[in-house]
């Protein structure tokens, strides 16, 4: 073998080397070249754009991010200036690969001389995620004051209304026993409004077991079927090999019967409506937690889609605040229970809508001890 052939396969090796190692990487990385082809693509930013890299090489860049995208003008300043230049929380969804991908950018020239740009793409979502979470925390803590203050301050002199309602309905003349009655049944409504807001301001430490989560959202799906989407179409898709989760099994089941109930409030008006039950086993995501010095790892994803029209784009960052909701005669408390007690497991909750595709997403922590016995029903 002479020496421009040794040199020759040593730099073949070391490219797929080079790749070999890319590919390993969890995020996508792209080689743009001079005409702003791609021109290679790993394994991760296959997963990102939804194509194979066959065909991600035959586009323009162009092609997969949003019309006047700010990342066209990051690969010129990369390419003017001969270094590399960082972007963070840029947007680059798509109807191809998502309506929001809010990623942060790396991008850096080719080191083979040409006027290619390589990039890496570290999507936000993660961040984000963890960053509502806390907020909706926040703000399921800032109602626990006002529970308490509710509780004590309306609840007492409502009573007291209701019962001189009540003593008035059995001296008045029949055409005034329907004001009776109706501040009677008003003063009940606001009573139970009470009630519900004062579960926000219970700090009780949370009983937990083992759970399996498969029978949870089937209890979910029997309740949700005998009543109020009796008519709705409800399928699931579960990894029957998960994990049980470390949980209460009551509140658990609180959940989820929420989320499937304004899933099936959502599509009512749908002939082809249909929420789809799923879990599956997500290693990898971890969160840190005040006072613990070690991060929780959040592996079990459980999921409630549904194909209705859609949360409303300006409601999706405050839809788990308290009295919140897009419900004629909601009380916007629901959502915000159900990210208290998720927050409380030490789990995390998003939404991701649009038109004919709406998830709610539950990502919480399994339990230590595999061998431990697990709750059935």
């Amino acid at each position: 073998m002479n020496v421009d052939t040794m040199s020759g396969a040593r730099s073949a090796t070391g490219e797929a080397n080079a790749w070999a190692l890319l590919n390993a990487l969890p995020h996508p990385v792209i080689l743009v070249e001079a005409d702003d082809h791609i021109g290679e693509a790993n394994i991760a930013a296959e997963a990102f754009f939804q194509a194979s890299a066959s065909v991600i090489k035959r586009h323009l860049l162009e092609d997969f991010i949003p019309f006047g995208s700010p990342l066209l003008s990051l690969i010129d300043q990369v390419r003017e200036r001969g270094a590399a230049v960082n972007e963070y929380r840029v947007d680059i969804g798509t109807p191809r690969n998502g309506t929001e991908r809010v990623v942060d950018i790396y991008a850096s020239p080719a080191s083979d001389g040409s006027r290619g740009v390589v990039l890496l793409l570290q999507e936000r979502t993660m961040t984000d995620k963890i960053d509502r979470q806390l907020t909706h925390r926040g703000a399921a803590r800032s109602v626990t004051g006002l529970a308490t203050m509710l509780a004590h301050e309306i609840k007492n002199p409502l009573s007291g209304i209701r019962g001189a309602a009540q003593l008035l309905e059995t001296s008045v003349e029949n055409d005034d026993r329907a004001l009776t009655r109706l501040i009677r049944d008003e003063a009940d409504r606001i009573v139970k409004l009470v009630d519900r807001m004062e579960v926000f301001s219970d700090e009780r430490p949370i009983e937990r077991e083992p759970v399996n989560i498969h029978v949870v959202l089937d209890r979910v799906r029997g309740v949700a079927k005998s009543g109020f989407a009796r008519n709705i179409r409800i399928v699931d898709d579960y990894d029957p090999s998960l994990p049980p989760v470390y949980a209460n099994h009551d509140q658990l089941v609180q959940v989820f019967l929420n989320l499937v109930k304004n899933a099936s409030e959502a599509i009512a008006r749908q002939a082809d409506g249909e929420i789809v039950l799923s879990t599956a086993f997500r290693p990898g995501v971890r969160l840190s937690v005040a006072g613990n010095s070690d991060k929780v790892s959040l592996p079990l994803e459980f999921c409630v889609r549904d194909n209705g029209p859609g949360v409303p784009p300006d409601m999706v960052a405050h839809l788990f605040d308290p009295f919140v909701t897009s419900k004629a005669n909601g009380t916007g408390l629901g959502l915000a229970l159900v990210a208290k007690i998720v927050g409380d497991h030490g789990g995390v909750i998003e939404c991701e809508s649009q038109p004919g595709r709406t998830v709610f997403r539950v990502l919480m922590p399994a339990f230590p001890n595999r061998s431990a016995p697990v709750r059935e029903e």
